[in-house]
């Protein structure tokens, strides 16, 4: 688990814990099924229970910890309908968004694209799949603002904190990763085209590589589901 750190002015110490705790659930530090302690994380960032307390309620209402009175909290398991929700509500708004996106190509200045795209494939050949997930946050929020449409990466966020961790799992395999750089290489290309189809296609086919990573996870991995 992440170490207690002073506390920077204007945040609060939920606010650290809360953040501590997140980067560890997604990051797989603690995994799906762990039970975490009030007291001892109270203990370890050197702050009060209510701290924590407000930082597991935020945890809880992201689907990433399970709160249950009386009994320990423990990291949530996957839950397979609420990816499947969260997969859904994600391809309706990117779909939209790649269609604004494309719109205001011809005035956007791609060189951050390819900044990007260049430093996935560099995580790539250093088998960095932490670095690999940072940079394709990145890539969707870029395209969000492409769009001109950035609070709707707000709901993408969300949708993403379902599935993190799932993504994780799966591209601790290079393969992975190669796969998705591709699909992120055809996005780019087919933006800069005058027909949204392709674009439509690249960004149905490259969500929709989650439906094949959920049944593998749960081959392999099955007691990490509720």
């Amino acid at each position: 688990m992440a170490q207690a750190r002073p506390v920077p002015e204007g945040r609060t110490s939920a606010d650290e814990v809360f953040e501590a705790l997140y980067h560890d659930i997604v990051t797989l530090k603690l995994m799906p099924g762990r039970k975490i302690s009030e007291a001892e994380v109270a203990s370890q960032f050197s702050v009060s229970r209510q701290p924590v307390r407000d930082a597991f309620s935020r945890l809880g209402n992201l689907g990433l910890l399970l709160i249950r009175p009386q009994k320990a909290t423990v990291v949530r398991k996957f839950s397979a309908p609420e990816i499947a929700n969260a997969r859904f509500v994600r391809t309706a708004i990117e779909v939209e968004v790649l269609r604004a996106a494309q719109a205001n190509w011809p005035k956007i200045d791609t060189t951050g694209f390819q900044d990007n795209i260049e430093q996935q494939a560099a995580a790539i050949e250093a088998k960095d799949s932490d670095l690999f997930h940072e940079l394709d946050y990145e890539f969707h929020k870029m395209l969000c603002a492409a769009s001109g449409l950035e609070l709707a990466f707000e709901t993408i966020a969300e949708m993403k904190t379902k599935v993190d961790r799932l993504c994780l799992l799966s591209l601790e395999e290079n393969a992975e990763m190669d796969v998705l750089l591709d699909d992120h290489k055809t996005i780019i290309a087919a933006l800069g085209g005058a027909d949204f189809a392709p674009v439509e296609a690249a960004i149905r086919k490259h969500l929709s590589r989650l439906d094949s990573v959920v049944d593998k996870i749960q081959r392999e991995h099955g007691g990490y589901f509720e």
